[in-house]
């Protein structure tokens, strides 16, 4: 066996290792109770989360197709941690902080699936006017401050709006000042700067945020496992004295309740929370890597693991929508998600005339 040969072995050794280690953490650390499981909650999950998947889907297709361009970091396989967070929240009174890997974070949030496929496209219709593109999504009407290229960028922002709702409430008066603010990140960011300052001033000023590690295992081609000294992420919290939670985020319900217990200490005035997700992106780090540093034993894991496919069984098998409902939501964001193609190919480019435009207050 040729050395090549054998570090390879190791390597796809080790990163099954991992994977179990991984897998483990699910069943042995995450605690609290799942959301209760209505129709209605049960079908609008369903729906938002069928959207996130069609979409990223529907940008994948049109990216090897050779209709986009630039950067696109897709979501599948994370979508239990958007609609289980978001979902959760109070649309147009919260707010949100993404990363580059944000589409789904937006659709959640409840900008129109036009709006984001108009950005990534480049269109003057996007959210951003065409000039974000894939990493740059943002909705001043939907309360999304945005997605970040650059790791960590997004959370001193997310904290930035967690102290004005703090500050309108005890500077100002408003008693009806109880926004929350999410911030989205991943396992890689964890060990930067701004996520160990940005946690200790949100303890310290009791600011109401929660904190979402969306950890993956991998930050681009880097395994979690190797990387940082302390693998558990949601121990870090007590450091800071802050709540701290492990959750499994390929289970909406799951990532639901712990939200949920979040939202409501912080809209107590009882300070952040820092809710380690456990998930899996079903895809490359970004479209154009051909993902070939997971093991396929560690994808075959993970995909049997679906979100999408957990919340449908339950769904059926305690009797609130039956498998035609179900198709019949498919069928109606496939359209949804045609139609948003469709309307953003056809969509103004912005004005050359117009380049400067939105980069100062007017």
């Amino acid at each position: 066996m040729s050395q090549g040969t054998k570090m390879a072995s190791n390597q796809a050794t080790q990163n099954a290792n991992q994977a179990g280690s991984h897998a483990a953490r699910l069943s042995s650390h995450t605690k609290g109770k799942q959301a209760i499981l209505d129709r209605d909650t049960g079908l609008m999950l369903f729906k938002d989360m069928t959207l996130g998947r069609r979409f990223e889907d529907k940008c994948a297709e049109m990216y090897y197709r050779g209709k986009m361009f630039g950067f696109v970091h897709l979501y599948n396989g994370q979508e239990a941690v958007s609609s289980g967070v978001i979902c959760a929240m109070k649309l147009q009174h919260d707010w949100f902080c993404s990363t580059y890997r944000d589409h789904v974070h937006a659709l959640s949030a409840g900008v129109p699936a036009r709006e984001v496929m108009s950005e990534l496209f480049g269109k003057e219709t996007g959210c951003s006017k065409g000039r974000g593109g894939s990493m740059h999504l943002f909705s001043k009407e939907h309360h999304l401050l945005g997605g970040y290229a650059f790791i960590g960028e997004g959370i001193p922002v997310a904290l930035g709006a967690a102290f004005t709702s703090r500050y309108k409430k005890d500077a100002l008066g408003d008693s009806n000042s109880d926004a929350v603010t999410a911030a989205f990140f991943g396992d890689g960011t964890c060990n930067n700067g701004q996520f160990f300052e940005c946690l200790n001033m949100a303890q310290l000023w009791k600011l109401p945020i929660i904190f979402v590690v969306e950890n993956n295992k991998w930050a681009i081609g880097m395994a979690h496992d190797r990387a940082t000294s302390d693998t558990e992420i949601w121990r870090k919290a007590e450091a800071f004295g802050m709540q701290g939670e492990e959750v499994d985020g390929m289970d909406v319900l799951a990532v639901r309740g712990a939200a949920q217990r979040a939202l409501e200490r912080a809209r107590a005035g009882e300070g952040p929370t820092l809710l380690e997700c456990l998930t899996y992106r079903f895809r490359g780090h970004s479209l154009a890597d051909p993902d070939e540093l997971r093991a396929e034993e560690e994808k075959e894991f993970w995909a049997k693991k679906d979100p999408l496919k957990n919340l449908e069984n339950e769904l059926t098998t305690n009797n609130l929508a039956t498998d035609d409902e179900l198709r019949a939501i498919e069928r109606e964001i496939d359209y949804e998600v045609t139609d948003a193609v469709d309307f953003a190919l056809s969509a103004p480019e912005p004005k050359p005339d117009e380049l400067t435009k939105y980069i100062w207050a007017e």
